[in-house]
C-alpha cells in the first residue's frame, strides 16, 4: 500500500519510525516532509498529504503534529478525505471500520513512538465494514457537496 506521511515540526519524532514501519511491512512510504525541527505552518505540509490520497496518488496517509487536532482539521478541509485522530490503535481501527477514514492523524506530544506505531497497524489492517455505515459516510460526503460554496468564516 502506498502511504503519504507527512509531518510538521513537532511530529517529526514519529515521522521517521512510522516510515521504517511502513517499509518493514511491505508498504510504500511516501516522505511529504518535514526533514527539519525548524517551524513550519503545518497546513503548508499536511494539505499536500491530504489531497495526494484525494487523488489517488496515495491510498492513505499518516499525518502527524504536536497534538494532531490541527493535522486533523486541514485534513477534513480537503474534498474526499474523512481524518481521524487518534491516540490509541482502537480509534485508529475504528475509523476505517465505521468513517472509512482515509487520512490517520496523531500528534507527537500527546502519543509516543510504540503507541503511533500501534495506530498505524490498526488504521492500515482496518476495512471498512459497510453496511449501516455506508449511509453515514455517504451523509459526510453530501455535506461536503453541499457546504463547500459558501464563504468561508472568518477566523
Amino acid at each position: 500500500m502506498r502511504v503519504a506521511v507527512a509531518s510538521d515540526h513537532a511530529g517529526l519524532p514519529l515521522k521517521a519510525p512510522i516510515l521504517a514501519w511502513l517499509a518493514e511491512h511491505g508498504h510504500e512510504g511516501v516522505d511529504m516532509g518535514v526533514a527539519s525541527p525548524d517551524p513550519v505552518d503545518y497546513p503548508d505540509v499536511i494539505a499536500p498529504a491530504a489531497r495526494a490520497v484525494a487523488t489517488g496518488t496515495c491510498e492513505l496517509a499518516v499525518v502527524l503534529g504536536g497534538s494532531g487536532t490541527g493535522e486533523q482539521i486541514v485534513a477534513n478541509k480537503v474534498r474526499g478525505i474523512r481524518c481521524v485522530q487518534a491516540t490509541d490503535p482502537v480509534t485508529a481501527r475504528l475509523g476505517r471500520e465505521h468513517n472509512d477514514a482515509n487520512v490517520l492523524a496523531m500528534g507527537a506530544r500527546i502519543v509516543g513512538v510504540a503507541v503511533a506505531l500501534g495506530c498505524v497497524e490498526a488504521f492500515l489492517a482496518g476495512e471498512f465494514q459497510g453496511g449501516r455505515h455506508t449511509r453515514r459516510v455517504e451523509k459526510i460526503a453530501l455535506l461536503e457537496r453541499v457546504d463547500s460554496g459558501g464563504p468561508p468564516r472568518s477566523p
